[in-house]
C-alpha cells in the first residue's frame, strides 16, 4: 500500500492547526486594533468649556436669585432643581410646551452645542449676529447668550416675552427680569434691545387683558422698545427695521432664531419647513401668498445670512449624543461633544494587511498542494 493510501491528502487550508493559528491571529490583530485608539479634541474645545461653564455660573445665579425671594422649586417637574422650570398655566402663557425639551436646555452641556454650531458656520470673535428670542426656552436663551460671550461674538437681540407651557412663564420672572440679572453679573454679552408681546400675531392674542398688561409693563419696566404694531406683518417688518438701524441687514454674519415665535417663523406652516441647526439660503422654501406670512427669520437668510434654528432640541442633539432630559446633568466637558475617541487608522490598515497576508498565503499554499497533489496520484483530474 502506497503512502496516498496510508494517509489521507489534507492541503493546508483544511487543517485544524492551520484555522485555529488564523483565528488566533484574528483575535490579536482585533484586541491591538481596538486598545490602539486616538483621542480627537474638538477644534473648539476650549469655547464649549467656557460657554458650558459661563452657563453654569448664569443657572446659579438664577437660581440664587429665585432662592433669595422664597421661590418654591418644583422638583418633580424640575428635578435638577434649576429653578428655571416654569409653570403649566399663567396670565402670561401662549401655548403648551414640552417639558422635557425645556429640561434638555438647561443642561450647560447645551451651550457647548450651541459653540459647535456656531464654529461650525465659521463665526469669529467681533462677529455681529441677529438673535430672535422668546420666554419659551430661558435654557437655550442663556445658551446661545453664553456661546456669545465665550468667543466674543456680539449678539443684538429682539425679544417675544409671551412663554408656552415650562418657559418663563410665571409673571413675577420673565425672560426680560432673567436677562437683566445675568447681564448685571457680566454673564451675557447684552440685553435686548427690542421686545413684543408675543403670542398668537405677536401681539398676545388668546391671552387675557391682564396678561398682555403685565407683559407690557414688564418691557415699560426694562426700558426696552416696544413691538406694536397692529398686524403680524407689520411687527415682522419693524424687527428687520429695527435690525438694520444697528448694522446693515446684509452685514450680520449670522441669524438664530430660538422658540416657536410667530414674528421669527411666520405661520406655523413656514415653521414645519425649517430644519433644526444650520439653515441655509437653499433650505428655505418659497411660501406663496396665499399660504401663510413669511418670519423675520427666513427673509435675513434670503439675503444669504446663514440661519441657527434652535426648536425640536430632541432632534438637535442627537447628533452629540447627548442624553434627553437628562438627571442629573452631564459633566461638563464629557462625551463626543468635547473629545472623540477614533479607532487608529494605520495600525487597523496594519492588522487588516497582516491577515489578508495570512489568508492568502495559506489559500496560495493550499492550491499549490493541491495541484503538485494532482500531477503526482490523480494526473488525469488535470485534463
Amino acid at each position: 500500500m502506497n503512502n496516498y493510501q496510508k494517509k489521507p491528502f489534507i492541503p493546508i487550508i483544511q487543517k485544524t492547526s492551520t484555522l485555529v493559528i488564523l483565528s488566533l491571529l484574528s483575535l490579536i490583530c482585533f484586541i491591538v486594533s481596538i486598545n490602539f485608539k486616538t483621542i480627537e479634541v474638538s477644534a473648539s474645545h476650549d469655547f464649549k468649556i467656557k460657554a458650558a461653564n459661563l452657563m453654569l455660573k448664569s443657572l446659579k445665579t438664577l437660581k440664587d436669585y429665585r432662592l433669595e425671594n422664597s421661590v418654591f422649586i418644583d422638583i418633580e417637574n424640575d428635578p435638577n432643581e434649576t429653578g428655571l422650570i416654569g409653570v403649566p398655566y399663567s396670565l402670561i402663557t401662549t401655548d403648551e410646551g414640552d417639558l422635557d425639551a425645556k429640561l434638555t436646555t438647561l443642561d450647560p452641556n447645551f451651550s457647548a452645542v450651541m459653540v459647535d454650531l456656531m464654529y461650525g458656520i465659521k463665526l469669529k470673535k467681533n462677529d455681529t449676529i441677529a438673535v430672535m428670542i422668546t420666554g419659551s426656552m430661558p435654557g437655550a436663551n442663556i445658551a446661545v447668550l453664553s456661546a456669545c460671550k465665550a468667543m466674543g461674538i456680539y449678539p443684538i437681540i429682539i425679544s417675544s416675552l409671551g412663554a408656552s407651557q415650562w418657559g418663563a412663564n410665571q409673571a413675577d420672572f420673565t425672560w426680560l427680569d432673567m436677562e437683566a440679572i445675568l447681564y448685571k453679573n457680566d454673564l451675557i454679552p447684552s440685553r435686548s434691545i427690542a421686545a413684543s408681546i408675543g403670542g398668537r400675531n405677536d401681539m398676545g392674542r388668546l391671552l387675557s387683558p391682564a396678561g398682555r398688561k403685565i407683559l407690557t409693563d414688564n418691557i415699560v419696566k426694562h426700558n426696552v422698545l416696544q413691538i406694536n404694531e397692529k398686524r403680524l406683518a407689520d411687527n415682522i417688518r419693524e424687527r428687520l427695521k429695527i435690525y438694520s438701524s444697528y448694522v446693515p441687514l446684509k452685514q450680520y454674519s449670522a441669524v438664530v432664531n430660538i422658540g416657536g415665535g410667530v414674528a421669527s417663523l411666520g405661520t406655523s406652516f413656514n415653521q414645519r419647513l425649517l430644519p433644526p441647526g444650520i439653515v441655509k439660503r437653499s433650505d428655505i422654501i418659497e411660501i406663496g401668498k396665499n399660504d401663510g406670512i413669511e418670519g423675520a427669520f427666513s427673509k435675513l437668510i434670503k439675503l444669504n445670512i446663514t440661519g441657527l434654528h434652535i426648536l425640536n432640541i430632541k432632534s438637535l442633539i442627537e447628533n452629540y449624543d447627548l442624553p434627553f432630559a437628562p438627571i442629573p446633568n452631564p459633566k461638563i466637558g464629557t462625551g463626543r461633544l468635547y473629545i472623540e475617541e477614533r479607532y487608529n487608522l494605520p495600525v487597523v490598515a496594519l492588522c487588516l494587511i497582516i491577515i489578508s497576508g495570512a489568508v492568502l498565503y495559506v489559500g496560495y499554499q493550499s492550491k499549490k498542494q493541491i495541484k503538485e497533489h494532482l500531477i503526482k496520484y490523480e494526473p488525469d483530474n488535470l485534463l
